[in-house]
């Protein structure tokens, strides 16, 4: 006799973590902005904090929080196919949905303080909730789940180069100083 287990999502339990992985990552990701100065500019700390105030380093306030509340709900979630492609998916959309609306907001007001932090926090809801519907959505292919975690570990690799090896443009550019990546 053949079994054929189908996994079905405790729909509500996923919604509650993914609710507080909201918390999570918008206060580790808040604290995130202070502690590379805080750590006395420690390299290894600035891989993982913001180490200007560009763009590109208040993105890695997203990521970092994103990611390492992945990796613990993983352990909670184990039995969610759709776990890393929901996770993929929200994860960098949270960076990408920061870039969007602060380039946008700038182009028609001033900066505002007020307007980067709701942008922020908006990016997490956005990342959090979309990364919860795919969970509950459908099964991916296994080709997707290779793909949504070489495409994390990948993201992730790329904001330490670049944290070291800044590229010159503007999202890189801390508008205070001047400068680039850590070395600025």
């Amino acid at each position: 006799m053949v079994h054929n287990f189908h996994y079905e999502p405790d729909s509500k339990r996923i919604l509650r973590l993914e609710l507080f992985g909201m918390l999570f990552i918008v206060v580790l990701g808040s604290a995130l902005h202070f502690t590379f100065e805080l750590s006395g500019n420690n390299p290894l700390v600035g891989a993982f904090s913001a180490v200007n105030e560009s763009v590109w380093e208040h993105l890695k306030l997203a990521y970092w929080p994103a990611l390492l509340y992945a990796i613990i709900e993983y352990r909670l979630l184990k039995g969610v196919p759709g776990f890393f492609l929901g996770k993929a998916i929200g994860i960098y959309l949270m960076p990408i949905t920061i870039v969007a609306l602060f380039y946008t907001y700038r182009a028609f007001l001033e900066e505002s303080l007020i307007m980067d932090i709701l942008i922020f926090i908006l990016a997490v809801i956005i990342g959090q909730l979309v990364g919860y519907k795919i969970m509950v959505w459908k099964e991916p292919s296994k080709v997707s789940l290779r793909i949504s975690v070489l495409s994390l570990m990948l993201l992730g690799m790329v904001f330490i180069l670049f944290t070291y090896y800044t590229p010159h443009l503007s999202i890189f550019q801390d508008p205070i100083s001047g400068g680039y990546g850590i070395w600025s």
